[in-house]
């Protein structure tokens, strides 16, 4: 997928989706428990059948360590949700706020701009589809909570915007640090992997967990059928691209062996 695709499919879901609080009715938010039900549900399937097996291949640390920075990363997005108060899931506080929630602002936008950086690393087209919806009821909560602070239209849609812009940063972010484009530090890329591997897991299981209910732990139809939805799709995405990727790499194999052969032929020739 295109850098300038990836980057805008991830700017103008969050952006969007952060704007329409001022068009719509707040208080009915059945359909965004959904959306946050199918978005775990992907993220989930996605991080197992794809992200963590990537990670565990890297060649540049041991397994043991490589678990060690997921579980870092799980605790790491637990500690963000103590200031955040779990907008990242779609909670939307309707409560006033005399003071703006400085907390709350720069621990999702460190999260928002940590779920980006796994992109650099391939998945694309399956990562960028869980991250943008999984971003339409985070910023909904986002609008709604900066409408809870009575700021004018003009400074909410500016902070939106930044918090729309940090998965794309965090995508362009990772993506020089991967290429080595950004100091020389490119080693330490799995070691990043392994920590929103361990934010995702969390975030994942944290939104398939939660139910409008008191009882957190009865799934309604509803929400069963969204979540299998997401998982169904994660495995269609699975079994496509796996055939994909080994096509794609048996003709890179024979484009090789046809280079080695003419680079022998060549030398041959010299020889003569």
């Amino acid at each position: 997928m295109n850098s300038y695709l990836i980057v805008t499919i991830l700017f103008i879901s969050a952006f969007v989706a952060g704007l329409t609080v001022f068009f719509v009715k707040r208080d009915n938010t059945s359909l965004l428990k959904l959306i946050l039900s199918f978005s775990g549900a992907y993220l989930f399937s996605i991080t197992v059948l794809h992200l963590i097996p990537h990670a565990y291949i890297s060649n540049s640390t041991s397994p043991e360590i490589i678990g060690l920075y997921i579980l870092g990363g799980f605790l790491f997005q637990l500690v963000l949700e103590q200031f955040s108060q779990g907008i990242e899931h779609g909670h939307i506080h309707h409560h006033d706020h005399a003071v703006f929630p400085l907390g709350i602002m720069i621990s999702l936008c460190l999260h928002a701009f940590l779920e980006g950086m796994p992109l650099a690393a391939g998945h694309q087209s399956e990562l960028v589809f869980g991250i943008a919806i999984h971003h339409i009821p985070a910023a909904f909560a986002l609008g709604s909570l900066l409408i809870n602070t009575r700021l004018s239209r003009s400074k909410i849609t500016f902070f939106v915007f930044i918090f729309a812009a940090m998965t794309p940063l965090g995508f362009v972010t990772s993506k020089g640090i991967s290429e080595g484009d950004i100091g020389n530090i490119a080693k330490y890329f799995d070691k990043i992997m392994a920590i929103v591997i361990g934010i995702f897991l969390h975030i994942s299981t944290t939104i398939l967990f939660e139910s409008g209910s008191a009882d957190h732990h009865k799934f309604n139809r509803k929400k069963l059928v969204a979540v299998l939805l997401g998982v169904v799709v994660s495995l269609f995405n699975f079994l496509f691209e796996d055939g994909h990727d080994h096509a794609h790499e048996s003709d890179n194999t024979h484009q090789i062996e046809q280079h080695d052969n003419h680079d022998h032929g060549d030398k041959h020739d010299h020889a003569h």
